[in-house]
């Protein structure tokens, strides 16, 4: 196999023209949103002077350089940077679900989705760097999906507490911005707190977006941003999701996050990436292989299984490729998953049932891990035949969200390992 593959199983998959063209699509947006790749095109260094796309910073105005990397991409972003900076650095953490060997940062290895006490203990110490500095010095960031979870410092909370209250909300299907206020207003370190512990000093974010609509403010939950959400906005879905009485929680009270201007009047935000950077990167290759290619959405959302259905059906134009991007939920069966899985697996057996022959629908999660070792599926007419060969249901594995266990039988994995990257979701149709 060639060892600059992203898709692990490659070569066992691509049996068939149509799953060769399919494989070679996602394989080439997975490559362009490598971390490293995106920051060597848009950061460079000239002598001191640190150049982030047009923008320029004057290393030597600068006391001291701190460099904070959160999230699924900070692993990568932190060996990039500390290669590119040297002994500029004075000191750093990295936070990630990835350890990399580094030699002037500390790599820190935690958990998710769900947060553990290694997340606050690694938060603990982010924070207790950020208030060290002042004026005079620069805190380079680099914030990327699952921070959210990765940044777990709870107010007036235990750790297992606010992992029982994310628990619920996933379960009950909350969009991911509904989740992200929550923990905001439930952080001291999320919800533009992160700011307000760096102030005064010049905070540098460079964001890498893994949510829907690429809003700053819901990227890890925001830690550099001024929130626009509220205190009674918490408290509403708390209240929809009754998420007190099923965590047997009645104390569970969110905070007020950051107002104040003067927190953010020295924090550059700049968007790196997004899901377009790989969905452009497919269409690209879709009409290089023939066939016609269009970037269909960016924001998708909605029930997992329902998607599934709606992209078969918006996916039968012959010899097209049809590209989204964004991020599903999936609503527990009984509110309790009784199987594994993960959103794309499942969006992918929704599919199964209603897909035409020459048709195959593919779903990965862009960070590789899809709930599972599994990045996600895919699924054409012959997936099909093999399952009712095998005797085994894709109804009935929807019904106990066993989406992992279903593929696992029949096939239709797609296997990369953590990828180091984040943008959310891919999905596509492809027609012959």
């Amino acid at each position: 196999m060639n060892d600059s593959r992203i898709i692990q199983n490659l070569d066992t998959l691509a049996t068939t023209p149509l799953r060769r063209d399919a494989l070679q699509i996602i394989e080439a947006g997975l490559a362009a949103i490598r971390t490293q790749t995106v920051l060597e095109s848009t950061v460079r260094l000239d002598d001191n002077t640190l150049f982030v796309r047009d923008a320029q910073y004057d290393l030597a105005s600068y006391k001291r350089i701190f460099f904070i990397g959160i999230g699924k991409c900070a692993a990568d972003a932190g060996v990039f940077f500390e290669k590119l900076l040297g002994d500029r650095i004075t000191e750093g953490i990295i936070l990630d679900v990835r350890g990399v060997p580094v030699k002037r940062l500390r790599c820190i290895v935690g958990s998710h989705p769900l947060p553990s006490q290694c997340n606050v203990e690694a938060s603990e110490d982010v924070a207790t760097l950020l208030e060290s500095a002042d004026k005079d010095d620069l805190v380079l960031t680099v914030i990327s999906g699952g921070g959210s979870a990765l940044l777990c410092l709870p107010n007036d909370m235990a750790c297992e507490d606010l992992a029982r209250v994310t628990a619920c909300l996933m379960d009950h299907g909350a969009p991911i911005e509904e989740l992200n206020i929550v923990r905001k207003h439930m952080s001291l370190i999320q919800g533009g707190q992160f700011a307000k512990l760096a102030y005064p000093a010049h905070v540098l974010a460079l964001l890498f977006s893994d949510v829907p609509g690429d809003d700053i403010a819901t990227i890890a939950s925001g830690p550099t941003v001024m929130d626009d959400s509220t205190q009674a906005d918490a408290e509403a879905i708390l209240t929809r999701y009754d998420v007190r009485s099923r965590c047997d929680l009645p104390e569970c009270h969110p905070l007020e996050t950051p107002k104040g201007a003067k927190y953010f009047e020295r924090v550059e935000n700049v968007l790196l990436m997004t899901n377009t950077t790989a969905l452009e990167a497919m269409r690209k290759a879709a009409l290089h292989l023939g066939y016609d290619a269009i970037i269909a959405e960016t924001t998708l959302q909605g029930e997992a299984r329902d998607v599934g259905e709606r992209l078969i059906a918006e996916g039968k134009t012959p010899h097209t490729v049809r590209l989204y991007g964004g991020e599903t939920t999936v609503t527990a069966c009984d509110g309790v998953c009784r199987g594994m899985g993960g959103r794309n697996q499942e969006v992918a057996l929704a599919a199964l049932v209603g897909i035409p022959p020459g048709m195959l629908l593919a779903a990965i999660a862009s960070d590789g891990w899809d709930n599972t070792d599994a990045a996600g599926g895919f699924v054409d007419s012959a997936l099909r035949d093999r399952a009712r060969a095998q005797q085994t249901s894709p109804e009935e594995a929807l019904q106990r969200n066993a989406s992992y266990d279903f593929f696992k039988q029949v096939g239709g994995h797609i296997m990369t390992g953590k990828t180091g990257s984040n943008v959310a979701d891919i999905l596509m149709t492809i027609t012959r």
